[in-house]
C-alpha cells in the first residue's frame, strides 16, 4: 500500500472529513435558507428585468417603488428597471427574453398576436389604468368629435395609449388616414410640454391616478379632461371584434376619476373615462419560485407602494387571481393556494 492510500485511509478515519463534510452540509442550508428569503419557497438570485414605461407615467414610479420591496423581502434579487414606450413592447421584450417581468394592460395582452404569445402568463391584476384626453381649460374642445381638424398626441408606437387612443377615434368616427384630424407618435414625457407650448391641441394618456407628468401639467397652465366613460360599450365591441382573446371579457368599462386625482385641474370635478386593469406578466420559463416570491412581494407591497401610487391600493388576493385574457403563472397558483383562507 503506498504511502498516499495510507494517509487518505487514515483521514478518513478520523474526525477531519466528518467535519468538513458537516460544514458542507451546514453550508448548504443557510444557502437553502438564504435564497429562500423570507417566504420559505427557494428561488434562483441574481439580476432579473423588469420592463416598466415612459418616465412621467406611472409604470415607471411603480417599477421604482417596488424595486426596494424586492430587494429587502428577496435576498440575493436585484430587479432591473428597463425604460419601455410601454405595455406593447413589455410584452415583446418579456417574450424575447430581455425581460422577466413587465406591466401591460388587459387590452394590449388580447391584442398582442406576436409567435409565441401563448407562453405569457400572469402574476396577478394590479390597479386601473384611466384613458386620459388632456386639453387647455380654454380649448373648444369638449368631446372626442370636436377633435376633428386638431392635431393631438396619440402616445408613442408599440404604447399601450396607441392602441386605446386609434380605438377611441375609431369608434368616435375619426380617421387620421381620411384627414379628419392630424396624431402626432408623443408619449407622456414629450406631450404635456407640446401642449402647454400651443404645438398640439390635446393629448391622450392612460396610466394610474395620479400620473406625475400630468399633475406638473395641471400646475403649470390650467387643464381639463374631456369626459369617455360613454364609450366603454363600443370600445369593448370592437375589442371583441378584433381580438379573439377580448370575447369571453369586458376590457373597458366606465369609471369615475375623482377630483382628488388632479387637484389642480380646473375645473376640477370627476369626470367619467375609460378604464382598464393591469396585470403583472412574465414567461412560463421563468422559475417558478422566483415567480411565487415576486407574487408574494406584489400583495404584501400594497401599502407601501399605494403611498404614491395610489390605484396600487386596490390590489386585493381576491381579485389579484382574475388575470383574463391570461392565464396565471404556475409560481403565482401556488402563492394564492399557499394563503388561501
Amino acid at each position: 500500500m503506498s504511502t498516499a492510500s495510507a494517509i487518505l485511509r487514515h483521514a478518513l478515519r478520523s474526525g477531519l472529513v466528518r467535519a468538513v463534510t458537516a460544514l458542507v452540509v451546514l453550508a448548504a442550508a443557510v444557502l437553502a435558507w438564504w435564497m429562500a428569503g423570507q417566504g420559505g419557497v427557494p428561488y434562483p438570485t441574481g439580476t432579473f428585468g423588469m420592463a416598466t414605461g415612459s418616465a412621467g407615467g406611472v409604470y415607471a414610479l411603480y417599477g421604482q417603488l417596488l424595486k426596494p420591496q424586492v430587494a429587502r423581502e428577496m435576498p440575493g434579487v436585484d430587479l432591473r428597471l428597463d425604460p419601455t414606450a410601454g405595455g406593447p413592447q413589455n410584452l415583446q421584450r418579456i417574450l424575447a427574453g430581455q425581460d422577466d417581468f413587465g406591466i401591460a394592460t388587459a387590452d394590449a395582452v388580447a391584442h398582442f398576436t406576436s409567435p409565441g404569445a401563448s407562453r405569457l402568463r400572469a402574476l396577478g391584476r394590479l390597479y386601473d389604468d384611466y384613458v386620459q384626453l388632456v386639453v387647455p381649460t380654454d380649448s373648444p374642445i369638449t368631446s372626442v368629435a370636436d377633435l376633428r381638424g386638431r392635431t393631438v398626441a396619440v402616445g408613442q408606437a408599440d404604447s399601450g395609449v396607441a392602441l386605446i387612443a386609434e380605438r377611441v377615434l375609431q369608434v368616435s368616427g375619426l380617421d387620421p388616414a381620411r384627414g379628419d384630424l392630424t396624431t402626432v407618435p408623443l408619449g407622456i414625457d414629450d406631450a404635456p410640454t407640446q401642449l402647454r407650448d400651443g404645438r398640439i391641441d390635446a393629448f391622450f394618456w392612460s396610466g394610474g391616478l395620479p400620473s406625475s407628468a400630468v399633475t406638473t401639467l395641471s400646475r403649470q397652465m390650467k387643464v381639463r379632461l374631456i369626459p369617455l366613460g360613454q364609450l366603454a360599450t363600443a370600445m369593448d365591441t370592437l375589442a371583441g371584434d378584433e381580438d379573439p382573446a377580448a370575447r369571453d371579457i369586458q376590457v373597458y368599462r366606465s369609471s369615475t376619476m375623482p377630483t382628488s386625482a388632479y387637484p389642480a385641474m380646473s375645473p376640477d370635478g370627476a369626470v367619467q373615462t375609460l378604464a382598464v386593469a393591469n396585470l403583472m406578466v412574465t414567461r412560463d420559463d421563468v422559475p417558478a419560485g422566483l415567480v411565487e416570491r415576486m407574487t408574494g412581494v406584489l400583495i404584501d407591497s400594497r401599502d407601501a407602494i399605494g403611498v404614491q401610487v395610489h390605484p396600487a391600493q386596490m390590489v386585493d388576493i381576491r381579485s389579484a387571481i382574475y388575470t383574463d385574457p391570461l392565464p396565471l403563472a404556475e409560481g403565482a397558483r401556488r402563492y394564492y393556494v399557499s394563503v388561501k383562507p
